[in-house]
């Protein structure tokens, strides 16, 4: 029995993401410093719970604090069974409603990159050294594979309590075929149990240097002449994994913050750029890997300009003209 218990315990501990973890356990330290601030009880009622959602809607977005409520759940359900239906009792949904329309603010989202833009990035970093060869491979394979880069797709997240190796893609998954290369990607966001998904990414030769092939195969040649037995697919020349911060402070040197290009940058961007070349909405989906509609916010062109794209044709804003 106690061998139950144990491993029981053990399979508890590992049911959230590492990074869920620490969210959720920040989300209930804001609730328990609320009650301590107010002088209320830690265990969660109706009035609790929709005076945290007032509390905090005017400190943070309105759905941000939704995303904390459903941790405080997470957080709390063990020693208060009832939580999930107090949350998502009439008043503290209704209390949670009216915040959003009294207080929500527009999303401020990375702008995508563009193809252009890749081409700049490429101009800058030439691959005349080892880590240049690195940053564009995982440049490009980024942008053409919509992959997320923060959550240890591509890169390590820069928390060293979030690094792990089983989200590590290997040198020993990369395949070719005939128009491309490929590997396998061990875990993402919405694989919550690690049944991995392979990665194709094909050759596109009507777009000259930001061809995703010739830079993955100049990469590869050079890394595998350096760290032959390393396991790991993305190296940089130290031998160690490339980071985020590691990533991002090669893409500041083109965009820098103020430009609102960022890591998401490249998913929206390849989501985008397959939206214009007439990609349907359910492929789009499955190459980004997205269990929901959720991945048409990425798709960052109004629909009406997305339609004279795919009929070679331009809408641009011209100056408003004000009469006199």
């Amino acid at each position: 029995m106690e061998h139950l218990v144990h491993a029981r315990a053990i399979a508890l501990g590992h049911a959230l993401d590492r990074s869920t973890q620490l969210s959720y356990s920040s989300h209930l330290q804001s609730y328990l410093t609320f009650c301590k601030l107010h002088n209320f009880s830690i265990e969660p009622t109706s009035d609790t719970l929709s005076f945290y959602t007032v509390f905090m809607c005017h400190h943070i977005k309105p759905d941000s604090v939704d995303s904390y409520l459903s941790g405080i759940c997470n957080q709390l359900e063990h020693l208060y069974p009832n939580v999930r239906t107090i949350r998502k009792g009439a008043l503290v949904t209704r209390t949670l409603a009216g915040c959003r329309r009294l207080l929500n603010t527009p999303t401020s989202r990375k702008h995508p990159l563009a193809v252009d833009d890749l081409r700049q990035i490429l101009a800058t970093f030439p691959p005349s050294s080892y880590d240049n060869l690195l940053f564009r491979a995982i440049l490009l394979s980024g942008f053409f594979a919509l992959h997320r880069l923060g959550l240890g797709e591509l890169t390590w997240p820069d928390k060293l309590e979030l690094q792990s190796w089983r989200k590590v893609i290997k040198r020993s998954s990369v395949k070719f075929y005939t128009t491309a290369y490929g590997y396998v990607l061990p875990t993402n966001k919405s694989d919550a149990v690690f049944q991995s998904a392979t990665i194709i990414i094909e050759r596109h030769e009507n777009l000259d240097i930001i061809n995703p092939l010739p830079c993955f195969l100049q990469y590869l040649a050079s890394r595998d002449r350096r760290f032959r037995f390393h396991p790991a697919l993305w190296v940089t020349s130290r031998g160690s994994i490339p980071t985020r911060a590691w990533f991002l402070s090669r893409l500041r040197q083109v965009f820098p913050p103020t430009s609102n290009i960022g890591g998401h940058s490249l998913r929206s961007g390849g989501a985008t750029h397959f939206a214009i070349a007439g990609w349907p909405d359910d492929r789009i989906q499955a190459l980004g890997r997205w269990s929901s509609d959720a991945f048409k916010i990425y798709i960052r062109k109004n629909p009406v300009v997305l339609q004279a794209l795919l009929n070679n044709r331009q809408i641009e804003p011209i100056a408003t003209r004000h009469r006199p």
